[in-house]
């Protein structure tokens, strides 16, 4: 099996490559000008990432996701959510990085088999980087107004943060 999963990409190039011999494609003009659209597609969304990362820095700087995660805790402690994954569920939908280095630090502190890392993986694995997805993609496409995909998106990140709960005390205790 190991065999196989290592010539799946080098096979699929070669099934690339011989495609655009037979049909008279001219694979190096395409390739070029692929990786120019790429280029200016890069520079297109590069102000949205900008931006995006200044306001993660300024949010860790400021405390704001101390002040949040001690507000929260109470209510969170009330439904049997684990109070040390709330900085988790609050900077992953903005920022995959920053998620996975408190991911990182709650493996350590707690470990993966305990229920704090059973739930930190588990929200890992359900959620997404909202944010940043919304960003890239209709910053690629030029998009200005978002309409219902932030709250939309918001929201099923938040049924998964609470579904991580529900599925470690069912599934993995």
């Amino acid at each position: 099996m190991r065999n196989i999963a290592d010539c799946i990409i080098p096979l699929i190039l070669c099934a690339i490559f011989l495609y655009g011999l037979l049909h008279g494609v001219n694979i190096f003009d395409s390739f070029l000008e692929g990786a120019k659209e790429g280029i200016s597609t890069s520079f297109g969304i590069l102000p949205a990432l900008v931006a995006l990362m200044t306001c993660i820095a300024m949010f860790n700087a400021s405390g704001a996701l101390d002040i949040l995660t001690n507000a929260l805790r109470p209510i969170c402690e009330a439904i049997g959510f684990p109070p040390e994954t709330i900085p988790l569920a609050l900077l992953r939908p903005i920022s995959g990085s920053g998620a996975l280095a408190i991911y990182e630090n709650l493996l350590s502190n707690y470990g993966p088999d305990s229920f704090v890392g059973k739930v930190a993986s588990v929200m890992q694995g359900s959620t997404e980087t909202t944010f940043y997805t919304i960003a890239v993609y209709y910053g690629a496409v030029k998009v200005k107004k978002t309409r219902h995909t932030v709250p939309s998106a918001l929201s099923a990140d938040l049924t998964g943060f609470l579904m991580s709960v529900v599925a470690v005390r069912l599934l993995l205790l």
